[in-house]
């Protein structure tokens, strides 16, 4: 599993490449694909939410392991599609950060909810998450291209999580849960 983490990290970084060259003027980006693969690692409450999600799957072990973060990919699609067409929600931005605060405790306290407990709530914090996403596309970009690049970053992201948990150290996720949750907190107070 290492191995596989590895390899979906240094994809990651092959994908954000090319944000570096556009640091020049002339290079407008007009597809949205590397918007899209830029936008979950750019926010701090994104990034920690996706890595969590792997990391928590992981340690539900069993079906949960691959359910949690394809069920997250897929709800942050919905929720995308949805703030892309106008749809909103107060308070998506505290909702997004209390899902870094909520994952993080469920990493250190080790929390095991039954499958369709663990599945609701991955799956409205993926809302959440989309929607935010769907909201903050650039009109320019292309929608496909933009939600595309935002579903890869944010699986590899879970698959970064993912090989963390794969030490099989309890003591390490407790301690990135708690890592993770003060960084929620720190969010909340910014």
């Amino acid at each position: 599993m290492n191995l596989l983490v590895s390899r979906s990290i240094a994809l990651l970084a092959l994908l954000c490449t090319p944000l570096l060259a556009q640091a020049h003027p002339g290079h407008a980006e007009t597809t949205g694909l590397a918007l899209g693969l830029a936008h979950p690692i750019g926010g701090l409450d994104h990034l920690l939410a996706m890595l969590a999600v792997g990391l928590w799957a992981s340690q539900l072990g069993g079906s949960a392991r691959w359910l949690m973060p394809v069920l997250f990919v897929a709800f942050m699609l919905v929720g995308a599609g949805l703030g892309m067409n106008g749809f909103a929600l107060p308070m998506v931005e505290q909702g997004i950060v209390a899902s870094v605060v909520v994952l993080g405790l469920l990493l250190l306290w080790a929390k095991r909810l039954p499958l369709a407990a663990g599945a609701t709530l991955v799956t409205a914090f993926a809302m959440l998450h989309g929607l935010a996403h769907g909201a903050e596309m650039p009109v320019s970009s292309n929608a496909m291209l933009y939600m595309a690049g935002f579903a890869v970053s944010t699986a590899l992201l879970h698959l970064a999580g993912m090989g963390a948990g794969a030490w099989r150290s309890g003591m390490l996720s407790r301690f990135i849960g708690a890592a993770i949750a003060v960084a929620g907190v720190g969010l909340a107070l910014a």
